[in-house]
């Protein structure tokens, strides 16, 4: 598309002034008045110094306020560079410090000794409370202050993505690539956006699950629902008052609101657009949806990809769950063997992906850029296959990702921290099931004699943020199994700990 997102916004404003445009508990904006306090929260940064490429970072949960600094940070020409709020003060001072190289952080009121402390370590960023931007509602805009010039290929935001290295890619999104995601999906399946389209979010909003998500609706000009956590008594409350009409999020979260009491009277029948993905959708996760009238459609993305790539057609959700679509009118799907070659239907080999919600790039990484996008081609790095028909089956992850209650985490980033510890020889992380999250992180490691899971769990508390820390540690008293290759060989320690989750006790 060669029109920004600004443009779509502008339209919206102007279209669907009184209507909501972003519903949290406590707080309702319409549309006219979104547009007027992001136009002046964007002044007030332009006054500050922030100029065109500059990058502004959120340290928050979801809020309304977010989501009025995202706006502004795109209408000063900044780049958004949003960091997890459960992030350790090491992990957000690296990013905001040496990889982003922030000229703001915005925090919100839990994350203000986190600032402080971040401060001390990234001095050269100025910190600001998110309490700030309520100063700015229902102001009027500083007709001294100059706009830079916003083209389709501006970049617009990096969403950081644990990728399968050691540190956090960033994964960098321009105007022509959100806004051209978003019209894909309307005209694949334009029974999406149709009005009143009403989307709950509570995907966080520093990852595609939240931010990408929350973008593509608000350019459907729909009403977004923020949630800062997920609870499965809440949602189908939000659910049924608000009549929404779609959701996305992991099987886990589908499940947990299956499991509970309200499920059964509750009327969910306003949903019409309900995508899962990270892991397989079960049959019986289906039927308990199907017997309220929705149907859960498998996707298949990654952030690389907008998050979404493709989602299952009407008739393959009900009789192929496990199948994710055949990508749409401008995302193509295929299958490429090692040699780069295309592969024939039924073949298995890595998913590749063009399409106009692929990303620009990695942030600062050209390297990286180079190996991942090849001829217009996205290498995901997850191994698939295309049938037939088109439709594409996930078959594992090539990146080495455990995903937790939606969450990326990447195993090679906790292996890099554990290994850091002075007793720990030899180290895997793998995932183990677990009733809540789906996934959760299990650390087996070999080292010297005397070393103990509880030294390792202390010591990834201080440098991982909490829900990366693995749940489960095994100490080995051998050297870990290799590969021919000198690998350690994790598909023997996933079939030696696949009960893991029954036979081992959890550590935090």
């Amino acid at each position: 598309m060669n029109s920004t997102l600004l443009e779509i916004f502008e339209w919206w404003a102007g279209e669907r002034a009184n209507e909501a445009a972003i519903v949290t508990e406590n707080d309702r904006v319409s549309y006219a008045e979104f547009y007027q306090w992001s136009q002046v929260t964007a002044d007030w940064l332009i006054e500050q110094g922030v100029v065109l490429g500059d990058r502004v970072t959120i340290l928050a949960a979801n809020s309304l306020e977010w989501l009025v600094v995202s706006q502004a940070a795109m209408l000063s020409g900044a780049i958004l560079a949003p960091i997890n709020p459960r992030s350790t003060a090491s992990e957000v001072s690296y990013l905001v410090g040496e990889r982003y190289q922030s000229k703001f952080v915005f925090y919100d009121s839990e994350r203000h000794s986190l600032a402080q402390d971040v401060a001390s370590r990234a001095p050269d960023v100025r910190y600001e409370s998110l309490e700030l931007i309520k100063n700015f509602r229902g102001g009027n805009r500083n007709p001294q202050v100059s706009r830079p010039v916003i083209t389709p290929d501006t970049e617009v935001v990096i969403i950081p993505t644990s990728g399968s290295t050691g540190y956090p890619k960033g994964v960098v999104y321009s105007h022509r690539s959100l806004s051209s995601y978003a019209a894909d999906t309307a005209m694949t399946m334009p029974f999406v956006p149709a009005y009143p389209a009403k989307a709950l979010v509570f995907g966080p909003f520093c990852t595609s699950a939240g931010y990408v998500v929350a973008t593509q609706y608000l350019s459907y000009g729909a009403s977004v629902h923020v949630e800062a956590a997920f609870d499965p008594d809440r949602a189908i409350d939000i659910i049924e008052k608000e009549k929404i009409t779609s959701l996305n999020g992991a099987p886990i979260f589908f499940e947990r609101m299956s499991a509970s009491a309200k499920f059964v009277g509750a009327d969910l029948s306003s949903l019409r657009f309900c995508n899962v993905g990270g892991a397989r959708v079960s049959n019986d996760l289906l039927k308990s949806w199907l017997d309220k009238k929705v149907l859960l459609r498998q996707l298949y993305g990654q952030t690389e990809a907008g998050g979404q790539a493709t989602v299952n057609t009407d008739t393959a959700a009900i009789e192929h769950p496990e199948k994710c679509g055949k990508g749409s009118m401008f995302t193509k799907i295929a299958i490429k063997d090692e040699q780069g070659n295309f592969c024939a239907p039924n073949v298995s080999g890595e998913i590749v992906i063009k399409g106009p919600g692929v990303m620009v790039r990695y942030w600062d990484d050209p390297e990286a850029t180079a190996k991942t996008l090849v001829d217009g081609w996205l290498h995901t790095g997850d191994l698939g296959v295309v049938d037939a028909d088109g439709l594409l089956t996930m078959q594992d992850r090539l990146k080495d990702i455990i995903i937790s209650g939606g969450i990326n985490i990447s195993a090679a980033e906790l292996e890099r921290v554990v290994s850091e510890h002075v007793g720990v020889l030899e180290v895997a992380v793998i995932s183990a099931k677990d009733d809540k999250f789906g996934e959760t992180p299990l650390a087996v490691v070999y080292g010297n004699e005397g070393l103990k899971a509880l030294d390792i769990i202390a010591h990834c508390n201080i440098e991982l943020s909490a829900f990366k820390v693995p749940r489960y540690v095994v100490i080995e008293a051998e050297p870990l199994p290799r590969l021919p290759t000198g690998k350690i060989a994790k598909p023997a320690l996933r079939a030696k700990y696949a009960n893991a989750h029954l036979e081992l006790q959890k550590l935090r």
